[in-house]
């Protein structure tokens, strides 16, 4: 059986067709495991919630395999095997508080003097090595009532992000002018489908695959049939246009207090990215700076303003419900990430997902120890990578190991002095 590339499509008369992900598609190297020269993408998910994560809910007992989950990864720890927590990491230099937000992924120096420029993110740097691989070479996302981001170009000029996931799903997923659209839509009325037009590479294709690539065209091609003619009953096809993904296109959460309902949507936007390919790295900033309150029962009061909680214990209270809440949103990510199935693994294990905050104590806007995880990628997990905290470890230790997992070749970035000790790949 002959291998064929990821971005095979059928065409013919101006017809274009992609196809899913086939047996044929792997080499016998990638069929078998995770490998460096394996045709399955690697991809990167990097997520900031910007008012840090109470320490003591947050940190496990321990350290290796035999931690102890706090109350925190308690909600996560079924996902246990698939991530890394780390403490005791920072950006050296990287201070100023809410300021640090700015250099989560770049680890420019002292954010919050005057003159400050920053360096180029972690995705950026990425997009210019590997972004040629994909129709959008990054994508940038914010939750939140401030257009916040953590992308920068190598000049530290602000990349904006996206905060409306109906637009995103847009750029993502919608195409075709309203010619072109007018066209299908004619055939599609007359009884013709996309397929009728490719049907002859289609049949040649079935024969040169083997049976398991056959039953999975098979189901692919009456999946098209089945959505065309769910468009045929569309009156106007540039209201509700044609989706490259089998999922509706969002509705914009405009209430502000629904943080936990926005980030899943955003969550979506990235998963249905990475699932088509349409971008390999994103990155997403969960800003609650503005933000009057989040709607959960029992938060009363502001987000922001419950992070400076002096030890009330009703504040600390509300922030716990609050952070419990983001949290589980993160798991959700990753067993819907695990649930995608991509060459006889999952999506999970081609994504990493970086999740964490630029403060390590919101309370007392400390910089120092940020919470972090990372999950999926091709890495072994399962552990909690305990460093100095006194004298913290280089984060971007950990972006160099990133950057190398994407296929990237480099031994630094920003202040990193190396990989990150401890992490081992698959």
């Amino acid at each position: 059986m002959n291998v064929m590339h990821r971005r095979t499509v059928l065409r013919a008369s101006g017809v274009a067709i992609g196809l899913p992900m086939l047996e044929a598609m792997q080499s016998a190297t990638a069929r078998a495991g995770f490998a460096k020269d394996s045709p399955i993408p690697r991809r990167m998910f990097c997520i900031c919630t910007n008012m840090g994560m109470m320490p003591e809910f947050f940190w496990p007992d321990g350290e290796g395999a035999d931690y102890l989950p706090s109350p925190y990864l308690k909600l996560i720890d079924r996902h246990r095997n698939d991530y890394t927590v780390f403490s005791g990491v920072s950006h050296a230099d990287v201070d100023g508080g809410h300021h640090a937000e700015i250099s989560y992924l770049t680890a420019a120096p002292h954010p919050s003097a005057g003159g400050f420029k920053n360096s180029i993110s972690l995705d950026q740097y990425a997009a210019e090595r590997i972004g040629v691989q994909t129709r959008f070479p990054s994508l940038s996302l914010c939750v939140g009532s401030e257009n916040n981001t953590l992308s920068w170009t190598a000049s530290g000029v602000r990349i904006p992000a996206q905060k409306k996931p109906s637009q995103v799903f847009k750029q993502l997923f919608v195409q075709g002018t309203k010619t072109e659209i007018e066209n299908q839509i004619s055939k599609l009325r007359d009884g013709r489908s996309v397929l009728d037009t490719i049907g002859n590479r289609a049949a040649s294709l079935r024969s040169r695959v083997g049976r398991n690539d056959r039953e999975k065209l098979d189901q692919y091609f009456e999946s098209v049939r089945n959505l065309e003619q769910k468009l045929v009953k569309v009156q106007d096809w540039e209201r509700k246009p044609k989706p490259l993904v089998d999922a509706k296109p969002p509705t914009d959460v405009e209430d502000h207090t629904q943080l936990i309902q926005r980030t899943q949507l955003m969550f979506d936007m990235a998963r249905l990215a990475f699932e088509t390919d349409s971008t390999r790295l994103v990155t997403l900033t969960i800003d609650q700076n503005a933000n009057p309150k989040v709607a959960l029962p029992g938060v009363q009061d502001g987000h922001h303003s419950l992070t400076h909680h002096g030890r009330r214990q009703e504040s600390v209270d509300q922030l716990r419900i609050i952070e419990s809440a983001q949290t589980k949103v993160f798991g959700n990510l990753l067993g819907q990430l695990k649930e995608t199935g991509e060459g006889g693994q999952s999506l999970l294990d081609h994504t990493m997902v970086m999740y964490g905050s630029n403060l390590g104590n919101a309370n007392s806007h400390d910089n120092k120890n940020m919470p972090m995880i990372l999950a999926g990628g091709g890495f072994r997990h399962g552990r909690h990578l305990a460093f100095d905290r006194s004298n913290n470890y280089p984060l971007a230790n950990l972006f160099v190991s990133m950057l190398q997992q994407l296929g990237i070749e480099t031994e630094r970035f920003a202040s990193s002095t190396g990989t990150m000790r401890g992490l081992e790949t698959m």
